[in-house]
């Protein structure tokens, strides 16, 4: 299966981790030789409630047995993906309140941005240095990281950067701004929180130009950072939510949320202003719908910060430089990449998943399960300190 592996389905790097995947249940993976690895990562925050969650799973048979797709989306009433916009909308702040479903992130964040742009009748796009977004044509402008997308230009014109957190920038927001895309929390530049009100900031700043804020939630959202959405601990509602990830349940699953009448704009002028055949799938809607009903009707959310504080309780070493992030959002900062890569590898020998940051080679991913135990963080971290007890700094 390893050679096959390699020779039949395309890699995204030189050196992919490679293990074999046998089964996973809760907050563990097992490979084909029946090893446990206690999961660090959930699919990089894409399984908020672990592998193999029974509701979800009982979600995903029931709808199995009465209907897959039917119909490209809007057209026919899909009772899975009705309940889950209705949720949704139920949860979020006014305006609020329309969600458009589509296939991943990275649509979802296209989506936004073409809505921006319609709503608006401006073409300028603003961004944060260091920003990832997603990986299609669309997102990749919106990328704020050269080197990344640099063999793939010409991208989308009129495309500006800002630096996250930094006030005085604000001011390159102005009348020609159809929308600015933020995530909130920088997440491949190292999970960095937004400071001094800066979200709230931009919001003013966006209202006084006439843009739109659109703030990407596809990591920090769905219970993460303690709230059902990270924006929610920042005092700052966007225009647009991106959401993505988490939402599925384990199940590939985008969404942009924004007011009906910014939504509406879609419909006419030209008609089909947005289109998907599998956007809103049945079966994903309704692992997404029995997720987000587990999450917002339970504790989750309350434990998220609790886990933080013995996550952040545990993990001191001379090697911990500091643990950034929010709620189960984290990132261990070590004094090298060297250390960083050593940490992850020897740890996955030792049964423990740990992941990499996209544009931070010193941060390692922490975004476990939300259903993780308190036993199994204390186990996790108990092999995070003894791989850094034999490293030599």
């Amino acid at each position: 299966m390893t050679s096959d592996f390699y020779k039949y389905q395309a890699q995204t790097t030189p050196h992919p981790l490679a293990m074999e995947v046998s089964h996973a249940n809760g907050s563990y993976i097992y490979d084909t030789n029946n090893k446990a690895y206690l999961d660090f990562v959930a699919g990089v925050s894409a399984t908020p409630l672990g592998h193999n969650h029974p509701k979800v799973i009982h979600a995903i048979k029931e709808q199995l047995d009465k209907y897959l797709h039917v119909m490209v989306y809007g057209e026919y009433i899909q009772k899975p993906a009705v309940e889950l916009a209705k949720l949704l909308a139920n949860n979020l702040p006014h305006p609020l309140e329309n969600t458009y479903l589509v296939n991943s992130g990275t649509e979802a964040i296209e989506g936004a941005l073409k809505l921006a742009k319609r709503a608006t009748g401006r073409t300028e796009i603003i961004s944060a240095k260091n920003a990832y977004h997603g990986n299609t044509m669309g997102s990749m402008s919106v990328m704020g990281y050269e080197e990344r997308k640099q063999a793939y230009r010409p991208l989308l014109p009129d495309v500006r950067f800002i630096t996250f957190n930094s006030e005085t920038d604000l001011d390159l927001i102005t009348i020609k701004t159809a929308g600015v895309i933020l995530e909130t929390i920088q997440g491949g530049a190292g999970f960095i929180e937004p400071e001094n009100g800066y979200l709230e900031k931009v919001r003013k700043r966006c209202d006084a130009v006439g843009a739109l804020l659109i703030l990407d939630e596809i990591q920090p959202g769905i219970g993460r950072t303690g709230k059902l959405f990270g924006f929610e601990n920042y005092n700052c509602v966007p225009d647009i939510l991106v959401t993505g990830k988490g939402l599925g349940g384990g199940m590939p699953i985008g969404a942009f949320t924004a007011s009906s009448e910014l939504m509406s704009l879609l419909q006419d002028h030209p008609k089909l202003g947005h289109i998907t055949t599998f956007g809103g799938h049945p079966v994903i809607a309704a692992s997404a719908l029995a997720t987000l009903k587990e999450i917002t009707e339970g504790d989750l959310m309350k434990q998220a910060l609790e886990k933080e504080h013995l996550f952040r309780k545990l993990l001191i070493h001379p090697l911990i430089e500091g643990i950034r992030g929010k709620g189960l959002m984290l990132a261990i900062i070590t004094p090298t990449a060297e250390i960083t890569n050593e940490v992850i590898l020897q740890c996955q020998n030792n049964g423990l998943i740990l992941f990499w940051l996209l544009f931070e080679p010193k941060a390692i991913r922490i975004t476990p399960p939300l259903t993780i135990s308190k036993d199994e963080i204390i186990k996790g971290c108990s092999i995070i300190l003894n791989v850094l007890n034999k490293i030599q700094p």
